[in-house]
């Protein structure tokens, strides 16, 4: 599966800090839990590549 595939699967997506200074994206589907921990830095990086492809694909909308 790539970034183009659909799915019908359905994710609870939550993100937060945590009590070690770290920033956890934590996805739940059906029985699967995925905690994912970033330092600061890391999740800056990541929010901005999240902004970059959303404003992409919000271009791409446009008709």
């Amino acid at each position: 599966m790539g970034i183009n595939s659909e799915s019908d699967l359905a994710a609870n997506l939550q993100i937060g800090p945590t009590s070690e200074g770290m920033v956890r994206l934590f996805i739940q589907a059906d029985d699967i839990e995925i905690p994912l921990d970033f330092d600061p830095e890391e999740a800056l990086e990541i929010a901005e590549e999240i902004r970059l492809s959303a404003e992409a694909a919000k271009a791409r909308a446009k008709p």
